[in-house]
């Protein structure tokens, strides 16, 4: 018995060896220096750039549960390098990017990495996991599980009973329209944003639930469309409650594992062992680019449609008016009136997607500011510089498509 226990302890350390040397000298580092702050918004860059890539590994967090890859890998052959007419090393340097991989007709075209970042790393989304969480909303609708996205969110979260959630359908928390009152200022440490996840919820409730049901309204339902995580963090809430599984297990068993991504990932929890659907996966940059894949490929595996018919259509095309000319949100994506969408999270997280251009840009980086005006506009225009390189390539000379959009 004593010798069984001893092997077991050995292959315990062996383990957290293994996991520890996984991380570069900085991360390490980092780690080493104990650093014992849940408030990843007020880090300094210096942090971020080493936390970034080991957020799951932090023992003050509420942990993470695993998003299971299968055996058999997508393919992601290399593609004839696009001339996109930018310097390329120059535009990484000042986003602080630390992955950009560009995929076009399912072939890596560009691939390059920063922050002492490489493809085998994962790195946290932030807000790009609304995007996924979302997708699987479309999945639980054409399992049966969720009849419909007109039905009441109290119907599938019975503890928002009695709340501002009460007239909220779940069409409208996927456009984020509730019009229940939220504050999503990331330097404000008094903000919704910052102080949710630390809620102390009522007894037996999730914490999100908890919190969001003392919101108040401030505008009728559908007419307001106002950005919120929390509602986000909801929507992860109500498909783990319809489908009766948890939202990194139900990801692996409709998406991570049958599209073929090539590593496992991580969703970390709350404090209520809820996956915070509104943010932080921490994947591989390459199956980011993938998750854009499965989204060009109509949502479809093997022939099999994972997806309701027309859920892509009307996930990524504007549902909701954010005021700002030639975009607008849909369901849990950013959408622009060329046909292209993206999901985007704070600090320079993205996935663009253009589907007249059979296009993915997959990206990772630790901006200066969660969202600083000058990368975010930087960042669009760089889109906007492939998709013309790659017009003029596929369509011989033919106009740009990618009209006047918010340039």
């Amino acid at each position: 018995m004593r010798k069984a226990i001893f092997i077991v302890l050995a292959l315990l350390v062996l383990g957290a060896s293994v996991v520890w040397f996984s991380f570069d000298k900085d991360a390490r580092d980092f780690l080493a220096k104990g650093q014992t702050s849940p408030d990843v918004l007020f880090w300094s860059v210096d942090e971020r750039d080493a936390g970034f890539r080991v957020l799951d590994a932090f023992p003050f967090l509420a942990g993470s549960r695993t998003i299971e890859a299968g055996d058999e890998p997508l393919p992601l052959p290399q593609g004839e390098p696009v001339d996109i007419g930018v310097d390329i090393a120059r535009y990484m340097a000042d986003q602080r990017a630390s992955a950009l991989v560009i995929v076009h007709e399912g072939k890596v075209v560009f691939e390059d990495y920063g922050l002492d970042f490489s493809a085998d790393g994962k790195w946290t989304s932030f807000s790009v996991a609304k995007s996924l969480t979302s997708t699987l909303v479309g999945a639980a609708v054409a399992d049966g599980s969720i009849a419909s996205i007109d039905d009441p969110v109290t119907k599938y979260i019975a503890d928002l009973k009695g709340s501002a959630y009460d007239d909220v359908s779940v069409a409208q928390l996927l456009t984020m329209t509730s019009g229940v009152q939220w504050n999503e200022d990331y330097g404000d440490p008094n903000s919704d944003v910052a102080k949710f996840n630390n809620h102390t919820p009522e007894g037996g409730m999730d914490t999100t639930v908890s919190y969001m049901r003392s919101l108040p309204r401030e505008a009728p339902a559908g007419e307001k469309w106002v950005y919120k995580t929390g509602e986000t963090n909801l929507i992860g809430i109500l498909v783990s409650e319809a489908t009766g599984k948890p939202l990194a297990d139900y990801l692996s068993e409709k998406i991570w594992k049958p599209f073929g991504m090539g590593a496992d990932a991580t969703w970390l929890l709350n404090n209520s062992g809820n996956e915070i659907s509104g943010c932080c996966i921490q994947a591989a940059t390459r199956d980011m680019a993938r998750f854009g894949l499965f989204m060009l490929g109509g949502g479809r595996i093997n022939g099999e449609a994972v997806l309701p018919e027309g859920w892509i259509e009307a996930a990524t095309t504007q549902q909701a008016d954010i005021g700002t000319p030639g975009e607008g949100y849909g369901y849990q994506w950013w959408t622009y009136d060329d046909g292209s969408y993206a999901a985007q999270g704070i600090f320079g997280q993205g996935i663009f997607i253009d589907p007249s251009r059979d296009l993915v840009i997959a990206s990772n980086a630790n901006w200066p500011e969660a969202v600083p005006q000058k990368q975010a506009a930087a960042r669009l225009e760089f889109y906007r510089a492939v998709q013309r390189a790659i017009a003029v390539e596929t369509d011989a000379g033919a106009p740009d498509k990618t009209g006047d959009v918010a340039q």
